[in-house]
């Protein structure tokens, strides 16, 4: 593969990852503010209504970027504008449909469901959901329609390699986002009114529909703009295959649904681990009802919060690998396919091992810095920081499964992974001792099962097997001496500071140490530095 073109792809993730790290990071201001206000068991509510949208965009729209993107790509890399044009109005056609019954089934069924899922209804012993969820649950109805068309819109633009389209938006959306969610919650927010937490995280599931509404507004003026010359390079196609859009319905349906079946698994993950939580937990008599809600808003609002911030890079890795891998893929470039998959995992493995050591070890201090007045959750944080290592392998892997065009594969291994979770969910939160730390035992396991299989897949359907020594080896033991570091650093800086100088001082020292063993053990490679925009002077610093 030449440099010009893994320099592109590595562009391109960079422009992603950039824009989704920006984006957790407003996340972490979004979140913070809005714990403070409306405490661990607000976060309950709003986690639960926030997983159930999750799983509607999962059904309705997610899937779109993906299966857009993949097909867009294949069809450009065979030179046929046309198709591509024609692909994309099918799918926003469709993706409209979907995203309009997706919107009045959730606001129409949040009662329904709740009620059935609640202590009292059949399931009661294995899983149900927080009755306070309704009202979020429908104010973040209307964004399943407003997204199932913002999806289309990033697929299409990325399936063309340009993620400068989907990485404006998501700043945009997630700007919107921080500061409606805020003012809502903090409107419906009555400090008098113990019940009024509720109505506060429903006000901040209603930014969610504001922000998508702001997000597809900039998408779509980017397409406004670039119209003309996408409609002019169509009408110059002279390919003589011309798809209908009836194939092409199929088409879209046939690559979708695999990946439907995987992010669907995902999300009822993180359904199960909420409703089994409160359902199991409940079950060991040990804890009231405010206290279940408390631990769940702890698991969800800091465990899942802090540990997706690296992973969504890994992310933002696998949704730019698709378009790319699957280009190489058709021109049977296997090649480049081979140097673009260990690019990704090199790239996301040198993210997500230190962060997974660093929140390990700084995981109360970083907690208390961040929501003094709820500090509580740092024990889940300490356990559970392998799991973004997991969480980061299986994402990206299976962009590149998928890529290849095995769709279906890391959904089987996902499925496994959730098998066994809610297995280990059942018996270990019921365990008084253990309790909420159940779940984030099963997600360790079921992504590390999950990363094992796909790692097999990888290997035995593509032939690529990463290089352990660059991909795990080097970043693991830069990121176990940065871990020392930061422990010493701020059991030194705490004696004579308070806990957020010496948390901040941790972090420093921690990461400047890991990039200077990264340096020793020449764990920095050319292609990587050579496409990330940094003075040169720096990178031939990092790569002596």
């Amino acid at each position: 593969m030449n440099k010009k073109s893994s320099g592109g792809f590595v562009r391109q993730a960079a422009i992603l990852a950039g824009a989704s790290l920006f984006v957790r990071m407003l996340g972490f201001f979004y979140r913070i503010p809005l714990t403070i206000l409306i405490g661990d068991e607000g976060n309950a509510f709003y986690s639960s209504a926030y997983q159930i949208y999750a799983f509607a965009l999962t059904l309705t729209s997610v899937f779109m970027i993906a299966t857009i993107s993949r097909l867009t790509s294949e069809r450009i890399a065979q030179g046929q504008y046309q198709n591509a044009h024609r692909l994309f109005k099918t799918a926003m056609g469709f993706s409209i449909i979907l995203g309009t019954v997706g919107s009045l089934l959730l606001f129409f069924g949040a009662i329904p469901v709740i009620n059935f899922f609640s202590d009292d209804g059949p399931f009661a012993l294995f899983f149900s959901l927080p009755e306070g969820s309704v009202y979020a649950i429908r104010a973040v109805a209307p964004a399943v329609f407003i997204v199932s068309m913002l999806t289309v819109f990033r697929g299409y633009f990325q399936g063309m390699n340009t993620a400068f389209p989907t990485a404006i938006s998501q700043v945009v959306e997630q700007v919107f986002n921080v500061a409606f969610s805020l003012w809502l919650a903090f409107l419906f927010f009555d400090s008098a009114n113990p019940h009024s937490v509720r109505y506060a995280a429903a006000g901040a599931t209603a930014g969610t529909a504001i922000a998508a509404l702001s997000a597809l507004a900039v998408v779509a003026f980017i397409y406004l703009l670039v119209s003309k010359s996408l409609k002019r390079r169509a009408d110059e196609d002279t390919t003589d295959f011309k798809e209908k859009p009836i194939t092409q319905l199929s088409t879209i349906i046939r690559t979708a649904y695999p990946m439907i079946i995987g992010l669907s698994i995902i999300s009822i993950s993180g359904i199960l681990d909420i409703g089994m939580a409160n359902s199991r937990i409940m079950a060991s008599g040990a804890f009231m009802d405010d206290e279940v809600n408390i631990l769940i808003g702890q698991f969800t609002g800091k465990f899942v919060l802090f540990t997706t911030l690296p992973v969504s890079i890994s992310m933002a890795l696998s949704s730019a690998v698709i378009p790319e891998i699957t280009a190489s893929h058709v021109t049977l470039d296997e090649d480049a396919v081979r140097e673009k998959t260990n690019l990704a995992l090199r790239l996301s493995m040198m993210i997500s091992i230190p962060a997974a050591v660093g929140i390990s070890v700084l995981a109360d201090p970083i907690i208390a810095m961040l929501i003094p007045l709820h500090p509580e959750g740092g024990w889940l944080l300490r356990y559970g920081g392998v799991s973004i290592v997991f969480m980061a392998l299986v994402h990206v892997i299976t962009g590149v499964l998928q890529g290849c065009g095995h769709i279906k594969l890391p959904a089987l291994a996902l499925f496994i992974g959730v098998v066994i979770k809610i297995i280990l969910n059942y018996y270990l939160m019921a365990i008084p001792s253990i309790n909420i730390l159940g779940a984030v035992i099963s997600t360790i396991v079921c992504f590390f099962v999950a990363s094992i299989i796909n790692l097999v897949f990888l290997r035995r359907f593509t032939g690529i097997f990463p290089d352990f020594k660059a991909t795990f080896l080097k970043p693991l033991s830069a990121s176990l001496g940065m871990g020392f570091v930061c422990f010493i650093v701020y059991s030194l800086l705490s004696i004579i500071s308070p806990n957020a100088i010496a948390t901040l001082g941790a972090i420093v020292f921690g990461f400047l140490s890991y990039v200077l063993l990264m340096v020793l053990l020449r764990g920095f490679g050319e292609r990587e530095l050579n496409a990330i925009p940094i003075p040169y002077k720096i990178r031939r610093w990092l790569n002596p």
